[in-house]
């Protein structure tokens, strides 16, 4: 039963309109950021400093990194707030939330369920960006492997499994940020308020950590902790601040997934 359960989430949050524009809207941006570097690669010359795009001239395996690095500041938070407002506040608006409450399956479950939902989805999407990103940064700016920031070059390979390393942490970030929207999305029949909200934590969080007065403040942001993944850009690999980075992220899901539960137990309506 409870195969079914988590295969049918996956396949209603794939009928809604709303998740295939977003992936559509997803996949375009690692195309027009590698269209951007390429453009910028063919119209630099002369005696200066090269930028960025003639750096990654022959380095199109660091599109996709360089594109979920981008996007997890805004756009991967703002699509994983858009699925858990779908998960609960979208049901009960519609009114199917109430028949799903009564029914002889635990409540628990319940969420769990639509926790795998978001997790299969948000994995769904970035993987798909990343292999976008891989198809469209080999196209324009070519591939002689990855280029590390440590100034190594890697393999197509060991680009690859970075690749995939990546996608792992850059997923377990939206899932935690996700969590924490479907608790709100428990307290509330209206999804746009848990977009809001959720969206507004993250600018705000990104917001705070700019002063350094609040220092003390920073290691319970979990925005704090994104900059530290593009160490899977390094060689060796520093495990320092991904570390810290995923615990983060694991204690917001912790949280998250804890006061959704307690009130999901007592919803009655």
């Amino acid at each position: 039963m409870i195969t079914r359960q988590f295969g049918s989430e996956v396949r209603w949050m794939l009928r809604r309109p709303r998740t295939l524009i977003g992936l559509f809207g997803l996949i375009l941006v690692p195309i027009i950021i590698s269209f951007g570097i390429w453009t910028a690669g063919s119209d630099e010359g002369g005696g200066g400093p090269p930028g960025l795009g003639a750096i990654l001239q022959g380095n199109g395996m660091v599109v996709p990194i360089f594109t979920l690095f981008l996007s997890l500041n805004l756009l991967l938070p703002l699509v994983a707030s858009i699925w858990a407002a779908d998960g609960l506040a979208g049901e009960a608006q519609h009114g199917t939330l109430r028949g799903l409450l009564v029914a002889p399956v635990s409540r628990v479950r319940l969420l769990f369920v639509k926790l795998f939902g978001l997790t299969a989805m948000s994995l769904f999407a970035v993987t798909l960006m990343a292999v976008v990103g891989i198809i469209a940064g080999t196209a324009f700016l070519g591939t002689d492997g990855m280029m590390t920031l440590s100034g190594t070059t890697l393999s197509f390979a060991e680009g690859l499994l970075r690749i995939g390393l990546f996608i792992l942490l850059v997923t377990f970030q939206m899932v935690a940020i996700g969590a924490v929207a479907l608790a709100v999305s428990s307290t509330t029949e209206h999804p746009l308020v848990v977009q809001a909200a959720t969206m507004t934590t993250i600018i705000v969080f990104q917001v705070l950590g700019q002063f350094s007065s609040l220092d003390w403040l920073h290691p319970f942001l979990i925005t704090t902790g994104f900059p530290g993944l593009i160490d899977v850009m390094r060689d060796p690999i520093p495990l320092g601040q991904i570390g810290d980075s995923t615990l983060l992220a694991g204690c917001y899901l912790l949280i998250g997934t804890g006061l959704a539960a307690m009130r999901l137990i007592t919803k009655d309506s």
